[in-house]
């Protein structure tokens, strides 16, 4: 009677474990630093216009959608000059001293699986030319 017991309650426990011991099983591990995981792409563009009107967008390009009333362009516009127009402009560079418009921007979130928090303006030269990189993202200076 005991051996039916013992049976009885073993008998679940191999079946969800199994009852192999020939290691035919091979081993869950967990995924590997160099397997990618999925990332959602997507950007939060905050703009102020020169009359002081806030509009906000969303914008995700894998595939272009969102919020944003032209996402195909602001995409193409990210993919040719958001390496270079994203970033602030360094400290040390010398800009001239043309002002733009009172026009601001930012945007923030997730861009190529990088985050992404950048502040644009149209207050001096190298300013205004991060905004004109990004033309189809955010709209054009009115200055």
């Amino acid at each position: 009677m005991r051996f039916l017991t013992a049976m009885c309650l073993t008998a679940p426990l191999m079946i969800v474990t199994g009852c192999s011991t020939s290691g035919d099983r091979e081993p869950i591990s967990p995924p590997s630093e160099t397997q990618s995981r999925p990332t959602v792409d997507e950007l939060t563009i905050t703009v102020r216009d020169a009359s002081g009107t806030t509009v906000r967008w969303r914008l995700s390009c894998s595939p272009p959608g969102g919020s944003h009333p032209d996402p195909e362009r602001a995409c193409r516009a990210l993919e040719q000059n958001g390496a270079t127009a994203l970033p602030a402009v360094p400290r040390d560079r010398s800009c001239t001293q043309i002002y733009g418009g009172p026009e601001t921007a930012t945007i923030t979130g997730v861009w190529k699986g990088q985050p992404v928090r950048s502040r644009l303006s149209r207050a001096d030269g190298c300013e205004i030319s991060r905004w004109n990189a990004l033309a189809g993202l955010l709209p054009p200076g009115e200055g």
